[in-house]
Parts: structure tokens; C-alpha cells; sequence
């Protein structure tokens, strides 16, 4: 599973995100990690996120994964970028459907929702899964990056 995959994560998803990242190397990923690099309970989770959306939408990174209480701020803020197609995903249903269907590159989950266990299963979900071509998911991927032209001005 040789991917490039940035990961970030505020206060709420610091300790998640430190017991992922042997984790994710020992898959064979490429593992930028983007912060919080100490716990700081008063730090934003838009900054993190914003920087993981970046390295996405830029190509320096294939996929990320950002973490924080509940996954909902990261998965709004991602979506403000350009390129992202960020989704909060807590099952591995919706991880992997996610990516095969809607070419979701940026995972967001909630550190006070899942555990480790339930959070590597659906990481290995979305990183193993690839967008399916399918000429349906075609069309209305099409249609979901004409409206980011329209309304973000890509």
C-alpha cells in the first residue's frame, strides 16, 4: 500500500493520530505528518486541516487523513479547497464507497467517536480503495467539479 498520505490533527485528535502513524508506515505508506506535534488544547483544527487539504490538492500527497473531536469541522474546512473531496467516514462502508464512487481523497474522522481499532480498519478501507470509473460515478464526479468551478472558481 505504497501511498504518499498526510495526516494532521488538533488537541481531540493528537493522541489518535500518534498511535496511527507507526501504524500507517508499517503499511508501507509514505506518512507526512502535518501536526499538532504536541498536545496543545487550545489549538484549531482549521489550521491542520488546511494544511493536509493543501498537500492534497497540490499533489505533494495522495490521500489524507485528519482527525479531530468529531471529524465535522475537519470535513467542512477540507471542502473549502479546491481538488478536495474530503469525507467524514467512521465505518469502512463509507470509507471504501466514498473513494470508489465519489473519489474522496481526504478522510476525516472523530477521535471522540472511534477508538484505534475501529479507526485503523477504516483508514485501511479508504487507502486500499480506488475510484471505480464507473461511467455513473463518472458523470457525477463531473458534475460535483463543475459546480467547485463555478462556486470556488477553480
Amino acid at each position: 500500500m505504497s501511498q504518499q498520505v498526510v495526516i494532521g490533527a488538533d488537541h481531540a485528535g493528537f493522541s489518535l493520530k500518534q498511535e496511527l502513524l507507526p501504524w500507517l508506515e508499517s503499511l508501507g505508506c509514505q506518512v507526512t505528518d502535518v501536526g499538532a506535534f504536541v498536545y496543545d488544547p487550545v489549538d484549531d483544527y482549521p489550521d491542520f486541516t488546511a494544511e493536509v487539504a493543501r498537500r492534497v490538492a497540490s499533489g505533494e500527497a495522495d490521500r489524507g487523513v485528519v482527525i479531530c473531536g468529531s471529524g465535522v469541522g475537519s470535513s467542512v474546512a477540507a471542502n473549502k479547497f479546491p481538488g478536495v473531496r474530503a469525507g467524514l467516514c467512521h465505518d469502512t462502508y463509507s470509507a471504501h464507497q466514498g473513494v470508489e464512487h465519489d473519489d474522496v481523497n481526504v478522510l476525516c474522522i472523530g477521535a471522540r467517536v472511534i477508538g484505534i481499532e475501529v479507526a485503523m480498519e477504516v483508514i485501511r478501507a479508504f487507502l486500499g480503495a480506488r475510484f471505480s470509473e464507473e461511467e455513473r460515478h463518472v458523470r457525477r464526479l463531473s458534475k460535483v467539479l463543475r459546480i467547485e468551478e463555478t462556486h470556488l472558481g477553480k
